[in-house]
């Protein structure tokens, strides 16, 4: 029966996070009330997705490390100092909107990203190798980056910025790939379908608390608000195909073209959600946010546009 409810909703993938975000806009007052448990929630769906996650895959992939240094390169130079010339363009003057398409590419790649190279069929072990080095690196790039190219326009707290990080991110993942080590991987094999489900629906929910916070700005449909979402797909798009691109240029394998498009395409969005609402003013998460309508579509599109191009 999970089994099957997890496929029903990895078949709507692409419709949940709009669905989420328009129910979080709608039902802002209920669920402002939960705020609090973003975190947790958070936590709860890194650490049911980490149980995939081995530290044998990973010597094999960081002993040849080329590719994980291009994902982070892409991940964390280039599409965020894309975000900022394309917003600062955009945008000019309008700096709390500028920092939210940065903070929307600067936050770890997300981990759905393991979904979608699982149905293309590309490098697993790269992917969740990827996912885990970021995952680690965040609580330090994160506030870093963001120190560099917003300067004192925003005061970060950036303390405790990390500790969140730590919280939802790190702690959750070092804990499920522990236990999948001392388990042999049975704990994957038995509890990682029984948690999938759980992980969507919590997905979900962490959704709807983000967009309910920032309800004010998304309710009232305006050019600001359309100019920002036809903005932010082509930033979140163009980071597939610079990815996708700079794969094929350096000569990387199929498999790795894969991986490498979608980890350095896709986002650990909610946790941007969750980092803009706690930490910044309303207008920095809208960006984000608007950014949750587009992750699973824009996947869907490249996964057409890559097995188009192996054919």
């Amino acid at each position: 029966m999970w089994s099957a409810f997890n496929q029903l909703l990895q078949k709507i993938m692409p419709f949940i996070a709009p669905f989420s975000v328009i129910l979080g806009v709608i039902f802002a007052e209920y669920f402002t009330q939960f705020d609090n448990w973003v975190i947790w929630i958070f936590a709860f769906m890194t650490f049911a997705g980490s149980l995939s996650l081995n530290f044998v895959a990973l010597y094999r992939v960081v002993s040849h490390p080329l590719s994980i240094v291009i994902a982070l390169v892409i991940l964390h130079i280039l599409m965020p100092l894309w975000a900022w010339l394309i917003g600062s363009i955009t945008f000019s003057g309008d700096s709390l909107t500028i920092i939210g398409f940065v903070l929307a590419m600067i936050i770890p790649t997300g981990i759905t990203s393991f979904i979608w190279v699982s149905i293309n069929k590309g490098n697993i072990a790269l992917t969740l190798s990827i996912i885990l080095i970021d995952t680690i690196l965040s609580p330090f790039i994160v506030p870093l980056s963001l120190s560099l190219f917003i300067g004192a326009s925003v005061d970060l707290e950036v303390w405790a910025m990390m500790k969140g990080l730590i919280v939802m991110i790190v702690i959750p993942s070092i804990l499920g790939m522990v236990l999948h080590e001392l388990s042999h991987g049975k704990i994957h094999e038995k509890w990682s379908p029984r948690l999938a489900p759980f992980s969507k629906v919590a997905l979900a929910s962490v959704i709807m608390i983000n967009s309910s916070e920032v309800a004010e700005y998304l309710i009232k449909i305006d050019f600001h608000l359309i100019k920002v979402a036809v903005t932010m797909f082509f930033v979140a798009a163009s980071g597939y195909f610079l990815a996708w691109m700079i794969a094929k240029w350096l000569k990387r394998s199929d498999q790795d073209v894969i991986s490498l498009t979608f980890s350095s395409g896709m986002r650990n969005i909610s946790a941007g959600a969750v980092i803009a609402v706690q930490y910044f003013p309303g207008p920095v998460a809208v960006p984000v946010v608007v950014g949750m309508l587009f992750q699973q579509i824009l996947a869907s599109i490249y996964s057409k546009f890559l097995n188009y191009n192996k054919n």
